[in-house]
């Protein structure tokens, strides 16, 4: 794992439960203890804490949670209170059923997350709200971003296969759907790039480059437009180097038109356990400024505290 969040040594849950107790049932909430311990153990320490605090008071740790902090610090907090599968799901509820339809978060996730990933965020989508991700994909987005979205939740991407000799015909078909684009086209490269496994569109990227003299996601930038345009980049890009996606989408979420509090909250929070290191490095390599240092201008208090907290900086990076 390349995460900045590791299974904590010496681990009680009994005493982080008490603690948090301590924190949540007193006058004036101690936050800093809640940072301390919930930014510092890892997602199933944490749910074990859950259990150990549900134990000893009778209440539900969230519910606690979200009575007593506010604003973005207490997204942060309940956040990592869910299980990578569940937090997923309850990101694209929300996306999906909000007051306007946030697409970026549907492709942020939908774009980069393994078969076995979306089959857990299914499940754990329909047990938290009764309800099918599939269907409320089709109810709630259209067109050809809709029908690329639906062929991602399906999670059937192939895996570990690689065959050079249809990667030059695919590369072809990608090649003509960049130059013809009727509904069709639109068809075929949505399925080339939900369904071919990591390593076949590896050398399907290469054929087109070949071909065209163009690099895919070039190509795809000039010939279409709107979600749909960015959800097909996503796509190449998460193929390629899923941190370096993230970096990027980071490194937006920061410095367009303000901070998108709720993209640093959830890539910070789905990644840590995960590629959090590797995209820090990307971002410090790609930026010059590391992720450490931006979220510091721009968030301020305990929000920022947890937020660094989660991404967790050298020394360089104070």
């Amino acid at each position: 794992t390349q995460g900045t969040i590791l299974p904590a040594p010496n681990f009680n849950p009994i005493m982080d439960a008490q603690l948090l107790g301590g924190a949540l049932q007193g006058i004036c909430c101690e936050k800093d203890v809640l940072i301390e311990i919930l930014t510092q153990r890892c997602n199933s320490q944490r749910l074990m804490i859950a259990e150990a605090y549900r134990d000893m008071y009778g209440r539900d740790l969230i519910t606690d949670l979200k009575e007593n902090l506010s604003h973005h610090f207490k997204e942060v907090m309940v956040g990592l209170m869910y299980p990578p599968a569940s937090y997923d799901a309850h990101e694209l509820w929300h996306a999906l059923k909000g007051v306007d339809t946030e697409e970026k978060c549907l492709i942020d996730i939908l774009a980069s997350r393994s078969n076995m990933e979306i089959f857990q965020m299914k499940e754990a989508y329909l047990m938290q709200y009764n309800s099918d991700l599939q269907q409320d994909i089709d109810s709630e987005t259209s067109g050809h971003f809709r029908d690329t979205l639906m062929n991602l939740a399906q999670g059937t991407r192939m895996e570990g296969y690689a065959d050079p000799s249809t990667a030059a015909q695919d590369a072809m078909i990608l090649w003509e759907a960049c130059q013809q684009k009727t509904g069709e086209h639109k068809n075929m490269l949505q399925m080339i790039l939900c369904n071919r496994s990591q390593q076949q569109l590896w050398m399907v990227f290469q054929e087109f480059q070949n071909i065209s003299g163009q690099d895919i996601v070039d190509a795809i930038n000039e010939c279409y437009d709107g979600y749909f345009q960015e959800l097909l980049v996503a796509i190449v890009l998460c193929i390629r180097d899923k941190p370096s996606y993230f970096a990027y989408r980071l490194y937006n979420a920061i410095h367009d038109f303000g901070f998108h509090n709720k993209t640093v909250i959830r890539i910070l929070i789905a990644r840590s356990e995960i590629d959090l290191m590797n995209i820090r490095q990307r971002y410090k390599e790609r930026y010059g400024k590391s992720l450490f240092h931006d979220i510091k201008h721009f968030a301020s208090g305990h929000y920022e505290s947890a937020l660094l907290a989660i991404c967790a900086g050298d020394t360089e990076d104070y």
